[in-house]
């Protein structure tokens, strides 16, 4: 599966990992969701998120477009394996939405926690540092692995 730049996703570790870059929006959003649900769809097992805002340049969500996504993601994984999102954040704004989205999820499989260090979010994660600070490739490699 052909993803794009900002995403990669580790089989090996069942691991997607999701770099944005310029505007977090609702678009950018969207767009990670999707993919989300097709690869859960696809690979019917469980598999962690490793969100790095980093390198986003502006948030611009709001109250209610978080609120109904988390609620979205809740119940559209309701009854399915537990999995991880740790979202690695340092602006303010995306601290507060990850937060927010964590809130809403508590008491569903999806399990969030906001991360403003890099090793702290690698051990809860249970991977390698190393594949949260792994170039972008766009494809689903594991980390090391030849094209």
């Amino acid at each position: 599966m052909r993803l794009p730049p900002e995403i990669q996703f580790y089989k090996d570790a069942h691991l997607l990992v999701y770099r944005p870059h310029g505007l977090l929006n609702e678009a950018s959003v969207n767009k990670v969701i999707s993919l989300i649900e097709d690869l859960e769809e696809k690979l019917k097992e469980p598999f962690d998120r490793f969100f790095d805002t980093l390198e986003h340049d502006d948030v611009e969500l709001n109250f209610r477009y978080v609120i109904n996504v988390s609620l979205y993601r809740r119940l559209s994984y309701a009854g399915h394996p537990p999995i991880k999102s740790a979202i690695l954040a340092t602006d303010p704004a995306a601290i507060h939405y990850a937060s927010l989205h964590a809130v809403v999820t508590q008491g569903s499989p999806i399990k969030v926690r906001v991360f403003e260090d890099r090793q702290k979010a690698a051990q809860w994660l249970n991977v390698p540092i190393e594949l949260r600070t792994a170039a972008t490739s766009g494809d689903t490699r594991s980390p090391g692995t030849k094209n």
